[in-house]
């Protein structure tokens, strides 16, 4: 299969982007929080050129994470949130006050030397502004539009708007987690974000295919609150099949898994405050092997002696394995049961996976970014290496409209003088 290489405009040095397996495209991104810039970061680190669009008036405040916490230090301003450098690296960074007639002008030529306009906001701003698909594809017939929102654009709750957390709601994850006879325990964190950015970021690359196969640009519609419903597949499966509700005496148990069937199967609580040790034993000689390791005189008791009857007293068993785990540090038992064959792993916390465990140093996936005003930073990087055009991430997120003259002189061919009036008369 052949793919055609699109023409580009030169980029300059200072602000140029590693080769990667992305380099020909050029994405005008509108998208903000994480579920959208979460998206467009994979396409950036693999060397697309994202040219993130934001508000002067608002200073930016299209995406609430601009200047917002964690900071690295005492300083606090529009330039300084951590979670905002960490989701926009790798792109640039652009300012235009489309109130403004110059600044549509503006946007419009930006769109026709484009690949994708992206975004995340509620459905229709971007129509309202006058640049829905109908208005896109008359400014460039074959551009890829990518939208993604709470509900879509289409359905009777496309209108209606949401967040992360409403989204695992709505979307049924949330009544899935959880304690026997307790409720609903949630999710805590936004993980549907990071699951709608995935989604965005695969829906891009399947467009930027098609166009490159077709020459066809197309609407792509997502919906975050489908992309979760996405993950239901078992439980879903469950009730079809079965009639059986997540919610029933038993379940869920948000410690265990129901399948395969094992037992013991769940994390455990060890020596020190907040420690603990996963465990699971598979098959009776698992069992065996780790009854010879604790040796004690319940190891024998008959309610345990097969897989089927551990399944059955699953809860007087973990009692046990608890108390057993709680004398030693969550390293003993991983290095005891670990010897013996036996699944177990010590439960890290974030700030031990980061700073300690070697195996994540060496994949290389906290890279430093250098930010303008930050210096330098750790950000993520991406969990996956490519032999030939693997992602690269140097450079932090934009400042503020921290390369609007860069891109309004470099790519539109505006001159000084235009660019000193934009400004002049709030245009950028």
């Amino acid at each position: 299969m052949h793919f055609a290489k699109q023409k580009r405009t030169s980029k300059v040095t200072e602000t140029s982007f590693a080769p990667g397996a992305l380099s020909n495209f050029r994405i005008c991104d509108f998208t903000g929080q994480l579920a959208g810039a979460g998206a467009t970061k994979w396409l950036a680190s693999f060397g697309a050129e994202v040219i993130r669009i934001e508000d002067p008036v608002r200073e930016g405040r299209w995406d609430i994470l601009r200047g917002g916490s964690p900071y690295i230090d005492d300083r606090r301003g529009i330039n300084l949130g951590g979670a905002y450098n960490n989701h926009n690296t790798e792109k640039l960074g652009i300012t235009l006050n489309l109130r403004e007639e110059k600044a549509k002008e503006i946007l419009t030529r930006l769109i026709q030397i484009s690949d994708v306009v992206s975004e995340n906001f509620a459905k229709g701003v971007l129509e309202k502004w006058g640049f829905g698909y109908d208005q896109l594809k008359q400014i460039k017939p074959d551009i890829i539009y990518v939208s993604n929102c709470g509900f879509g654009h289409i359905g009777p709750y496309s209108d209606f708007r949401t967040w992360g957390p409403i989204v695992q709601a709505v979307s049924g994850l949330t009544f899935t987690n959880g304690l026997p006879n307790e409720p609903p325990a949630g999710w805590g964190y936004s993980f549907m974000d990071h699951t709608g950015a995935y989604y965005m970021a695969i829906a891009i690359l399947l467009a930027l295919v098609h166009k490159q196969r077709t020459g066809e640009g197309q609407w792509v519609d997502l919906a975050c609150t489908e992309s979760a419903l996405s993950l239901h597949g078992p439980t879903l499966l469950d009730w079809t099949v079965n009639k059986r509700p997540t919610r029933r005496e038993g379940s869920p148990n948000s410690n265990r898994n129901e399948w395969p069937a094992m037992a013991p199967h769940g994390i455990y609580c060890s020596a020190g405050e907040d420690e603990w040790v996963a465990i699971a034993c598979r098959t009776d000689a698992e069992w065996n092997r780790l009854t010879d390791i604790i040796a004690e005189s319940w190891c024998h008791d008959t309610r345990f002696g097969t897989l089927t009857k551990r399944l059955a007293h699953q809860d007087e068993l973990d009692a046990f394995i608890s108390q057993w785990t709680r004398a030693l540090t969550k390293y003993e038992c991983e290095t005891l049961l670990q010897t013996a064959q036996i699944p177990a792993s010590a439960v890290l916390k974030p700030q031990e996976r980061i700073d300690i465990e070697p195996s994540t140093q060496n994949w290389g996936l906290w890279p430093e970014a250098t930010h303008s005003e930050m210096g330098k930073v750790r950000v993520d990087g991406q969990p996956v290496h490519f032999s030939e055009t693997d992602w690269s991430i140097t450079k932090g997120a934009p400042c503020l409209g921290e390369h609007t003259d860069e891109v309004l002189k470099r790519l539109l061919d505006y001159s000084d003088r235009e660019i000193s009036q934009f400004h002049n008369e709030g245009v950028v």
